[in-house]
């Protein structure tokens, strides 16, 4: 207990809430303290990113040299074959067009339907060329402005744009929210090979109010590798945000210097 509080203190709350509270202690025999976690993921995580830490904590917690290893809950075991068993055919993510209905375009949110004025012009211009041209013209696309400008429907009339040019393009719209809750969820299910698999076979990724992933380190770091495996394939990442790259407070440097190797484009009041 004393040095989870002491983890609670110096980590961010979702981080801590993800990584560690699932997690519990089932012995500490000869200075080893083995602690029990729900699944593979969660082991192999905690050994690369927080095993030195929690091993220094421990030491000086109990004055000795003591070590630290990470077990499997048998109860989990049971739980993902009883899952796999449910699972009569397993589902091709990069074939299966229904996969990608995770969040429904809204019908009106179209290029026909969007006006143009002075104050948005660019954004729209840019928004098109991405659509014409996916991963070539503006890649990513940061679109940024305030709460109703129309970022969400640029970000969705590219959507409508490359369905309709090409049924078979995996195109997902998702907001920064959605994808941590589904990055939760996979993590707690260790069902993080579906979670990669889904979103490392997109074409165009539209990922809305990506301000949304301030201080959640776990999200950022997922979506980081997962910003890099897309533009590597040249598959085409369209972001919104609220503020320019610069502007979004305690996001990893590494994200905000890469939401910046494109285009930039603003809405205006």
């Amino acid at each position: 207990n004393e040095i989870l509080n002491k983890l609670k203190e110096e980590m961010p709350k979702d981080s801590y809430e993800l990584w560690f509270k699932p997690t519990r202690a089932v012995s500490f025999e000869d200075n080893l303290l083995n602690v029990q976690v729900p699944n593979r993921f969660f082991s192999k995580y905690l050994q690369e990113k927080h095993k030195g830490k929690i091993e220094e904590l421990l030491r000086v917690t109990t004055a000795s040299e003591a070590q630290i290893i990470f077990t499997i809950d048998p109860q989990s075991h049971i739980q993902e074959k009883e899952r796999k068993d449910e699972e009569i055919e397993p589902t091709s993510i990069a074939a299966d067009e229904t996969t990608f209905t995770t969040m429904e375009f809204n019908p009106k949110y179209t290029f026909e339907n969007f006006v143009v004025g002075p104050s948005n012009r660019f954004a729209h211009a840019t928004a098109e060329a991405v659509a014409n041209d996916p991963g070539k013209a503006y890649n990513p696309l940061f679109i940024y402005g305030g709460v109703g400008l129309g970022k969400t429907h640029l970000l969705q009339a590219i959507g409508h744009y490359n369905k309709k040019q090409n049924p078979r393009l995996a195109v997902l719209y998702i907001t920064s929210e959605r994808f941590t809750n589904e990055l939760i969820e996979s993590i707690r299910n260790d069902r993080m090979v579906e979670f990669r698999n889904k979103y490392r076979h997109l074409d165009v990724l539209m990922i809305d109010d990506i301000q949304f992933l301030v201080g959640k380190e776990s999200t950022q770091e997922e979506f980081f590798h997962l910003f890099n495996t897309l533009y590597e394939a040249h598959k085409q990442i369209v972001i919104s945000s609220d503020s320019t790259p610069k502007e979004i407070p305690t996001i990893e440097e590494r994200l905000r210097s890469r939401f910046q190797w494109g285009v930039i484009a603003d809405i205006q009041p």
